[in-house]
C-alpha cells in the first residue's frame, strides 16, 4: 500500500496542477501560451506579424519593405553572459544571460567585426547593474528589465554607434551558490 501511495500522490499532484494550468490558461493555444510566459519574462512584447503576401507583391517580391524596421537583423552573442552577483565581498549568486542586438541588415559585418569590444561593453554594464541591486530580489519585474536594457543599450551605442538599435534579453537565469 505504502509504494502505490508514493506513485499516486505525485501522479495526482501533476494531474490536479496540469488541469489548473489548463482552467487558468483559458483559451489560448500552448505556442500562444509558451510565448506569452517567455515575453513576460524577458518584458518584450508581441512578435511583428508575419510578411503579408500582397504587400510582399507590391514590395518587389523580396518581402522587405521601403522602411528601416523590414531590413533589421540580429546578432546573438555565440556565449552567455556570466555575471556574479555579490554580497559582502563573496559571491552569492551568478546571473546568466543570453543577449542579442537588433541591427540593421546592412551592419552586421561591422558588429561581427566588433563582437569582442561590445561584449566586453555589455558585460561592463551588466557588472554596474549588478552592483547597484539590479539583479537583488524580483530582476524580471519590468522595471527592472527596461533599466537594464537601457544601461546595456547605451553600452552598446558607446561602443559599436547608432547601428545598435535594441538589446534582447533572450534569456535571464540567476543561480545560487
Amino acid at each position: 500500500m505504502k509504494k502505490i501511495l508514493l506513485i499516486l500522490v505525485p501522479l495526482l499532484a501533476f494531474l490536479g496542477g496540469a488541469v489548473g494550468g489548463d482552467m487558468l490558461g483559458g483559451a489560448r493555444t500552448s505556442g500562444q501560451a509558451g510565448h506569452d510566459a517567455g515575453a513576460a519574462a524577458t518584458g518584450e512584447h508581441e512578435p511583428p506579424a508575419a510578411p503579408d503576401p500582397e504587400k510582399s507583391a507590391k514590395d518587389g517580391g523580396d518581402g522587405k519593405a521601403a522602411d528601416g524596421d523590414a531590413n533589421l537583423d540580429w546578432f546573438t552573442f555565440p556565449n552567455q553572459f556570466f555575471v556574479p552577483v555579490l554580497r559582502n565581498g563573496t559571491s552569492s549568486a551568478v546571473m546568466i544571460l543570453t543577449l542579442s542586438i537588433e541591427m540593421p541588415a546592412s551592419a552586421r559585418a561591422d558588429i561581427e567585426a566588433q563582437e569582442h569590444r561590445l561584449r566586453d561593453a555589455l558585460l561592463n554594464a551588466l557588472m554596474i547593474e549588478a552592483n547597484t541591486g539590479a539583479f537583488d530580489g524580483n530582476f524580471t519585474a519590468e522595471p527592472t528589465l527596461r533599466r537594464l536594457r537601457d544601461a546595456l543599450l547605451a553600452a552598446g551605442q558607446r561602443t559599436a554607434g547608432p547601428n545598435v538599435k535594441r538589446i534582447l534579453i533572450e534569456d535571464i537565469g540567476r543561480q545560487f551558490q
